[in-house]
């Protein structure tokens, strides 16, 4: 599709709904389609997003303040219509090859009228022939259910585009609230206002290296609901196939969990390959191909520690069901990472532990640490509360989920 995105301003000025403008037009250029943003102040920040100016789209535009000016006072002088006409003839140029536009917030806020009479104009009062783009209005927040901006609205037009229902538009807001605040001011039923919450730049806000980047989405790690890691060489005495038997019955208490197994194979014993190759024949046979991750599939060295690092800030639990150990650095680790510690109850561990992790025995029985591991996890308010963020939350899920069906969808409708 071909999307272009709206609002006054854009990065890299900063504010709430330009962040978000900008993690939209990112998600969707990601999902390949051709993106590009419109506004009065910017520029381009992303390389595959062109920015397009619009200087009287800006809500501090000399002309634009002018006129807000008179129409705070309730005066809807000839500058209003004249302003809305040349930002008309912009937009119509500007999305003469557009089919989606999305609108933040110049349909419910006040800020530069004429941009919102422009709009109506064009999309609903007097679209012109040959016209095809659609509508999608992003409401963030809303003038009339605002009491601070009361003495600056007025009745009659333009001010009642702020609250009228705009025929063929499709609405959107990003709370519960919101869609009751916009159903009782236009008079739309609650069911044809879709709700789309804001997200998380999941990467940006732990500062994934590149490198981890690519390694949770070759592994889908934003759809798991539950992360265990295990930051260890592939070698016998770690007791990794009582992870996987482990990981395959936890597949009874949660619809994803995944296991990640991030080191190489031990370099002194050439009886690690044949082990190696137990475990994956091991993790076919359980049907844990999307579940189980050896990293060492993908890169025959030890990951830096930055990457490593990038796995314990997304990871739900570390998990070390080993039977031998020296030390146990891991431990210290995801204590200094706040993760919780499922682990081999072993002298050099449980001196680590010190009574703060989950001890088992070596030779537990998968189905029993399972209900240990799914127990205590899901009485974890944190834990859920992470879970809830990544499958629903993260921009990624937000575009792909709910964004790109709904353009869809307001295409097929057109």
């Amino acid at each position: 599709m071909r999307v272009s995105l709206l609002h006054y301003s854009a990065p890299p000025v900063v504010g709430g709904v330009e962040g978000v403008l900008a993690h939209q037009a990112r998600v969707l250029a990601e999902l390949g389609h051709a993106v590009r943003i419109l506004a009065g102040r910017g520029e381009q920040t992303l390389p595959n997003v062109p920015f397009v100016h619009l200087p009287l789209a800006d809500s501090r535009h000399a002309r634009v303040s002018q006129v807000k000016a008179q129409l705070d006072l309730g005066q809807v002088e000839p500058a209003f219509a004249a302003l809305r006409d040349e930002l008309n003839a912009a937009l119509r140029a500007a999305l003469a090859e557009a089919d989606v536009l999305i609108a933040h917030n110049v349909c419910s806020l006040h800020k530069n009228l004429a941009l919102t009479a422009a709009l109506y104009d064009l999309f609903c009062a007097a679209r012109p022939a040959g016209f095809s783009a659609r509508l999608v209005i992003w409401h963030h927040d809303l003038a009339w259910a605002t009491p601070r901006y009361r003495a600056e609205l007025h009745e009659g037009y333009p001010w009642a585009l702020l609250r009228a229902p705009w025929p063929g538009a499709t609405h959107v807001v990003v709370s519960e609230q919101r869609r009751a605040e916009l159903a009782g001011l236009t008079g739309l039923s609650p069911n044809a206002i879709k709700v789309i919450p804001n997200g998380l730049d999941i990467a940006r806000f732990h500062k994934l290296e590149a490198q981890t980047q690519a390694l949770v989405q070759r592994m889908r790690l934003m759809e798991a609901d539950a992360i265990l890691l295990l930051p260890v060489r592939l070698t016998p005495r770690k007791n990794i196939e009582l992870a996987l038997h482990t990981l395959a019955a936890l597949r009874s208490h949660f619809r994803r969990p995944v296991l990640i197994v991030t080191g190489p194979l031990g370099p002194h014993n050439p009886a690690n390959l044949r082990y190696f190759q137990s475990l994956k024949a091991l993790r076919a046979e359980l049907g844990l191909e999307d579940a189980a991750y050896f990293l060492a599939e993908w890169s025959d060295h030890f990951l830096p520690d930055a990457v490593i690092a990038d796995f314990y800030r997304l990871a739900d639990a570390l998990f070390l069901p080993s039977r031998e150990e020296g030390f146990g650095l891991p431990m210290l680790e995801a204590a200094a990472s706040r993760l919780p510690i499922f682990c081999s109850d072993i002298a050099p561990l449980r001196a680590l532990g010190d009574g703060e992790a989950c001890f088992f025995s070596p030779d537990e029985d998968p189905r029993r640490l399972a209900e240990l591991i799914a127990g205590q996890l899901s009485e974890s308010a944190a834990f859920r509360a992470a879970v809830r963020v990544r499958s629903r939350y993260s921009w990624e899920q937000i575009g792909a989920h709910y964004i790109e069906p709904l353009l869809m969808q307001t295409l097929e409708e057109r």
